[in-house]
């Protein structure tokens, strides 16, 4: 089964239009990680990213009378772009169509490559749907983004290229979204290079592998985080996961293992600076998976002196979110802590916890009075010693402070620092995260179905470049235990929410 793969591979048509992309060494990542790194180069593809492989060789193997009616796709991102360069190349019409809340510098990357941009529904299954149907009414080939044979062989080139670039290559570290470029490459790899262990990384938020493992079958999630929104899928594809199955040629076991690494959105912001500061080249989140995942997977193993690739696989990134990832960066390599320390109110209080502090270097320090005998602080503390340091001063501030760890609180991290000033002293608030899609008219339409049944205490909303916004709300409702209304209201609003009234910050900050 899988030298029918390798043929398909060996087949494929992607160097019309595409490069064989570099494998760059990583001396800076290799040092610091007692492993020979390198990275697969899949930025500098001509749409910056290896989409562009598996889009032209599914068209351009098309039948040319079919050709000419046109394809169309859906896509807010890579895909799109590489639809509409392919049909650019073979001189055919190209109809993306893009969910509304997609940036305007994805929509105008696909115009300059003469693709026909329709902006419908706001997500991409919505969006999805209507292509297909569209594909069906207009007679037009519909080019998956990933669950296609010949997509899948596209992506896999990379897998041969990687091989005869370093024929040493011991592992590959691979991002999954709906799973054609890992299918693509562990196919090739696990028929011709058994010996080499492919491991998929995914989003925490978005682990639809991971979960498909777990459960034997393609389970969809209930809810993706579109941070890493390249990879933002909620079920592995059909045929990736069919191709994920297969054994390998010298009989050694599938060509996957069932092990997925996961990592959070602050590891991933972390990997984006390590390729920053590795080759001068900003990555999108989903091209620094990868190396996140890297990272981990040593860290937790234990390897050493092993030849690693990361396979950088896009590099479309809205400027707006640098802002945002640099800031989570600092936490994604264990570089700053946060905590939350209540403080006596008396005179020298402030300065006897400065002492605690030893002379560390302080990044954040947010004090408030709240009208009793203690005051809390939020303080941003630099870390040189990683992790265990987080630790240690967590332990020595707890010999005389009542003190929580909010390092790995995204409500602190998102939301509370910005809001420190004061609490409201509601006994009937209750807190609740949202995402917004990320256009014109969110929260009218929020705040239409809400109603004016309950009283919006608190609210604060940070873009970061994104095609959601995050938002943090304070709703005054009591809980009935026989049928809680409030849940049911927002429910039916349809975004994306969970409550979180127990947070250790709100609590000590805001409530």
């Amino acid at each position: 089964m899988l030298s029918r793969w390798v043929r398909q591979i060996l087949q494929a048509t992607v160097y019309d239009v595409a490069i064989e992309s570099p494998l760059d060494v990583a001396p800076k990542m290799s040092q610091r990680l007692n492993n020979h790194i390198r990275f697969k180069r899949e930025d500098l593809q001509p749409v910056f990213s290896f989409k562009l492989r598996g889009a032209y060789n599914r068209i351009s193997q098309m039948p040319k009378e079919q050709l000419q009616r046109g394809v169309i796709c859906a896509s807010a991102g890579n895909h799109a772009q590489g639809v509409a360069l392919s049909g650019q190349k073979l001189g055919i019409p190209a109809i993306i169509v893009m969910p509304v809340t997609t940036p305007d510098i994805k929509v105008e990357a696909v115009k300059r490559l003469g693709g026909t941009v329709v902006l419908h529904g706001d997500s991409f299954d919505v969006s999805n749907r209507y292509a297909q149907q569209r594909a069906i009414d207009e007679n037009l080939i519909f080019v998956p983004p990933y669950d296609d044979e010949l997509v899948i062989a596209g992506q896999g080139t990379i897998a041969n290229e990687i091989l005869r670039q370093w024929r040493e290559v011991e592992y590959v570290f691979v991002a999954v979204g709906g799973g054609g470029l890992i299918a693509g490459i562990a196919a090739y790899l696990g028929e011709v290079a058994p010996h080499v262990k492919i491991v998929p990384v995914e989003y925490e938020e978005s682990a639809c592998l991971k979960l498909a493992l777990e459960t034997g079958e393609r389970a969809i999630l209930p809810h993706v985080g579109l941070f890493a929104d390249g990879t933002a899928v909620a079920q592995i594809g059909q045929l990736p996961f069919e191709v994920l199955q297969l054994e390998k040629s010298d009989g050694s076991g599938k060509i996957i293992e069932n092990e997925v690494v996961t990592v959070n959105t602050d590891e991933i912001c972390a990997a984006i600076k390590d390729i920053f500061d590795e080759n001068r080249s900003i990555v999108e989140p989903s091209g620094a998976l990868a190396l996140a995942g890297i990272k981990k997977y040593v860290e937790q193993q234990q390897i050493q002196d092993k030849n690693i690739v990361s396979i950088v696989c896009g590099a479309n990134m809205n400027f707006d979110r640098l802002r945002y990832i640099a800031e989570r960066t600092e936490l994604g390599e264990h570089r700053e802590a946060i905590y939350a320390v209540t403080l006596p109110e008396q005179k020298g209080a402030f300065l006897q916890f400065c002492r605690t502090l030893q002379g560390r270097n302080i990044t954040e320090f947010n004090y408030r009075y709240n009208g009793s005998n203690a005051a809390q602080v939020f303080v941003g503390i630099s870390l040189k010693g990683g992790e265990k340091e987080r630790q240690d001063i967590f332990h020595h501030l707890q010999q005389n402070y009542d003190v929580a760890d909010l390092s790995d609180d995204e409500v602190a991290k998102l939301h509370i620092r910005y809001l420190i000033g004061g609490h409201g002293h509601l006994h009937d608030e209750r807190l609740f995260r949202v995402e917004f899609p990320e256009r014109p008219g969110a929260l009218l339409t929020f705040l239409e179905r809400l109603g004016l049944e309950h009283n919006i205490s608190l609210f604060h909303y940070r873009n970061h470049g994104a095609a959601e916004g995050r938002v943090l709300m304070g709703l005054q409702a009591a809980i009935d235990t026989a049928q809680d209304t409030l849940i049911e209201t927002l429910k039916q609003i349809n975004y994306p929410f969970e409550e979180v009234s127990q947070n250790e910050g709100y609590k000590r900050f805001l409530k």
